[in-house]
């Protein structure tokens, strides 16, 4: 079990010293997962390693959680040693009500897992397409767990897969919205060198509720 605490203080040992570390066998199990809701993947901040998940395993001395990182698409993986593990949100983060339910995930080569979280707000019925100079975008915001406003809802436009409110080359915040409203509107590109260049264009919606670290957005749909 000592060999075990010490893999997972392997980024901070090696930090200090690569000493001593070439005797312990790297964890080869996996667990994968999604962040959802209602069965459906929940769309976030996938640059910056923004959204994060905490593993924990009990029984040892030193308690630092596992970080693990979400997908733009709601997709996380992790890679562990056998066992019995404890998955929960991270304190404060993501774009979902702060609950911290424990989810117990039993490893044994490789684990499937979904992550239930309640958003403040969900996107559907996006339709994201170019047309002429204009990206255009029409969805319909639906209120889930209430009690916070909407600071925005934005259209945005990336020349790569990866897009969010801070990977982007076009971007269109739109104020004053409300839950059950269906937002149409379209992003000018004319004098976009992404779009004037001619290459692959790539896009989603997003919505930051209020006081929150994160924004929940769409899948990213290519353009071009």
């Amino acid at each position: 079990m000592k060999k075990y605490v010490n893999m997972l203080l392997l980024p901070a040992i090696v930090a200090v010293s690569s000493c001593g570390l070439d005797n312990y066998d790297a964890p080869e199990s996996k667990i994968l997962g999604r962040v959802v809701y209602n069965g459906e993947p929940v769309g976030v901040r996938g640059t910056g390693e923004a959204v994060q998940l905490q593993l924990y395993q009990d029984g040892y001395e030193l308690r630092n959680p596992i970080p693990v990182y979400v997908g733009q698409d709601g997709t996380f993986e992790a890679k562990v040693f056998d066992g019995e593990y404890k998955l929960v949100t991270r304190d404060n983060n993501g774009p979902w009500v702060n609950d911290r339910d424990t989810t117990v995930i039993n490893v044994k080569g490789t684990a499937n897992v979904d992550k239930e979280v309640t958003p403040f707000y969900t996107l559907s019925n996006v339709q994201l397409s170019l047309n002429g100079n204009n990206a255009n975008a029409s969805f319909q915001i639906n209120e889930v767990a209430g009690g916070r406003d909407i600071d925005y809802v934005m259209i945005l436009v990336g020349k790569t897969s990866f897009v969010d409110d801070v990977s982007y080359t076009a971007r269109l915040d739109i104020n004053d919205v409300t839950a059950g409203s269906t937002i149409t509107e379209a992003l000018d590109l004319t004098n976009n060198a992404d779009f004037k260049s001619g290459r692959a264009l790539f896009a989603r919606v997003g919505l930051r509720p209020a006081g929150k670290d994160q924004a929940i957005y769409s899948q990213v749909v290519k353009l071009r």
